[in-house]
């Protein structure tokens, strides 16, 4: 009897978990699928935008995962859409900045600001504030009629800087010899794991194309608020900026005052009482907001959105796999309806291999119909492989491109093994080199020159595909390749991309090719991505590599890149066409 009560009791546990457990599932359900609600806008409102999340490519929803509630990410396209639907919408009177947080790279936030200095075309307002402002976020804000600054807050304004962390001495200490074979003076994806500090060369390039993206800001900023460029480039490079005094005082700021102030400045702006409360729509609520139907055309545009690392296979949601990417080329290609392809590329290149594979598609696609490259931050290294073979190469002078290089990385952990952990190997074979690759043992001369003729014949068909994607001998194409890296401005110059623009130039160019009449299209994103609900029942189905890297960023705060790093290392396979070291500008 007493067994049959404890059989009893865990039959009725289990189904009470699950009953719980199936009110939760439909909670989840309902909250995600809720998210999508239409809202409507008061009259007289001001939109406030907020970067203080990711920005990436396409909007990412916020996903419950088994380690909580996952980051949500702002969609570029989807906050240009908002400002531009802003500008002619009767019941949004201006935009408020609010912008001490910004993530995202220079070359996106470039598209940002073009799109608000397109919505004051409009005549309606702009006003920015800042408690403290970042060199990025007032980039952003120096576009604002009026810029507002805590009088106690702090601005960012010393130029711009990349750190790189070298891993030599800790490869020392643990025992792990790398094995480094490469191609090219300026390769120097693999200088962190063999060196202390820059080569010359990479030092060199790292310099000329910063050099280049800040000159580049300061032209804008200088514009903006109306001050000469030197004059700019002397309190930036003298560090003048200290405080909000300072800020005033060289005309970065027009205001010093709190967020009560700004307040009483949109009053003023709506025509409101004192005892009013501005109406003022965050950016979320505003993408839910009906919207203008608009008659739907046969034609379309494929967008294809290219983001992260290259990897091979399917890839994940936040890289690029080339088996499912390649899919996606053939999809549209074979689309009738689909007139011209635009590929937006946002990366810093990967696999070889799997560069390769999306590249036969691009040059499948171009026979039939034309084939646009968007170049977004970067496009670099694979990132700029996928794009070589497009009939247009359109880029920021923010982008970060070129790289047009390969290495591979093959560690000895023998050392570590025996002197450090005390474990030793032995093998059996059938044959002289049956067990190349291996990370067990020193390679001997020969397997070294073996694996360095692959990283050159591979280097020397990816430089004659890039030579012939860009009609220009392949000597010359070799000059300018090496590995090295180069601003969207220098790139231009040098005919490595066409047109310096951002997606909507593409766009343009894409429509213009195919003979579409202004407006006569719509866009079609592929891949297509998995909606929330779908996100959360493959996570509960086992697939959560993903949120269990999204904790761990969390978790990790800023030593997160170095593990990062260590992951993207230990998931490299074949030779890889990637971006030199792990870039971070601030």
């Amino acid at each position: 009897m007493q067994f049959l009560k404890y059989v009893l009791a865990t039959i009725v546990g289990l189904v009470l978990f699950s009953f719980v457990g199936f009110l939760l599932f439909v909670g989840v359900v309902a909250a995600l699928g809720s998210s999508s609600d239409e809202v409507t806008v008061a009259s007289n409102s001001v939109l406030e935008l907020k970067l203080d999340r990711p920005l990436t490519e396409r909007k990412q929803e916020a996903e419950l995962t088994p380690f909580g509630v996952g980051n949500s990410s702002i969609g570029l396209n989807s906050l240009k859409e908002s400002i531009r639907r802003a500008k002619t919408d009767d019941d949004i009177k201006g935009i408020l900045l609010n912008l001490d947080v910004v993530s995202g790279g220079l070359a996106s936030l470039e598209e940002v600001r073009d799109a608000l200095l397109d919505f004051k075309k409009s005549g309606k307002f702009i006003v920015a504030y800042h408690e403290t402002g970042s060199e990025k976020g007032y980039y952003l804000s120096s576009v604002a009629d009026e810029v507002y600054l805590h009088p106690q807050g702090l601005l960012e304004f010393n130029g711009l800087s990349s750190e790189v962390f070298f891993y030599k001495r800790l490869f020392d200490k643990l025992g792990v010899e790398p094995f480094i074979f490469r191609v090219g003076s300026f390769k120097s994806a693999v200088e962190p794991y063999f060196r202390e500090n820059f080569s010359d060369s990479a030092r060199y390039q790292t310099v000329s194309f910063l050099n280049s993206i800040n000159d580049h800001s300061v032209a804008q900023i200088a514009a903006a608020r109306k001050i000469a460029p030197a004059r700019l480039k002397t309190v930036q490079d003298s560090m003048l900026v200290h405080n909000a005094q300072d800020a005033k005082r060289y005309g970065l700021v027009t205001k010093l005052g709190y967020y009560d102030e700004v307040l009483d400045y949109l009053r003023t702006q709506l025509q409101l009482g004192k005892d009013k409360k501005p109406s003022i729509v965050s950016l979320s609520t505003y993408e839910k907001a009906d919207k203008d139907d608009k008659e739907v055309s046969g034609n379309k545009i494929a967008v294809i959105y290219a983001e992260g690392d290259i990897v091979g296979g399917k890839g994940g949601e936040e890289n690029i796999g080339g088996t499912k990417f390649a899919e996606a080329i053939r999809k549209a290609r074979m689309d009738d309806k689909v007139k011209a392809i635009v590929l937006r590329i946002n990366s810093p290149g990967g696999s070889a291999l799997a560069s390769d594979v999306m590249y036969r598609e691009v040059m499948l696609a171009k026979k039939v119909k034309p084939v646009i490259a968007s170049m977004s931050d970067v496009a670099a290294s694979g990132g700029y492989y996928i794009a070589m073979g497009c009939d247009t190469i359109v880029a920021h002078p923010n982008t970060i491109t070129g790289s047009i290089g390969v290495f591979g990385v093959l560690p000895n952990l023998g050392p570590l093994l025996s002197d450090k952990l005390g474990i030793t190997v032995d093998r059996v074979t059938t044959g002289k080199f049956s067990d190349i690759p291996t990370v067990t043992r020193r390679l001997t001369p020969f397997e070294q020159q073996s694996l360095q003729r692959e990283v050159e014949r591979t280097y020397a068909d990816f430089t004659a595909k890039a030579a012939a994607g860009r009609r220009m001998p392949v000597e010359r194409l070799r000059r300018l390749a090496s590995g090295r890296v180069w601003s969207g401005t220098e790139a231009k110059q040098r005919g490595l991309v066409d047109v310096l623009g951002d997606f909507d130039d593409a766009l343009a160019i894409a429509a213009r090719r195919a003979g579409l009449e202004d407006g006569d299209y719509r866009i079609q994103a592929l891949p297509r991505r998995k909606s929330a609900i779908e996100s959360f029942l493959s996570m509960i189905g086992g697939g959560s590599e993903e949120a269990e890297a999204k904790a761990m960023k969390s978790k990790l705060g800023p030593l997160y890149p170095m593990y990062e790093q260590y992951r993207v290392v230990t998931q490299m396979q074949g030779v890889q066409a990637r971006l030199p070291y792990e870039l971070t500008i601030q």
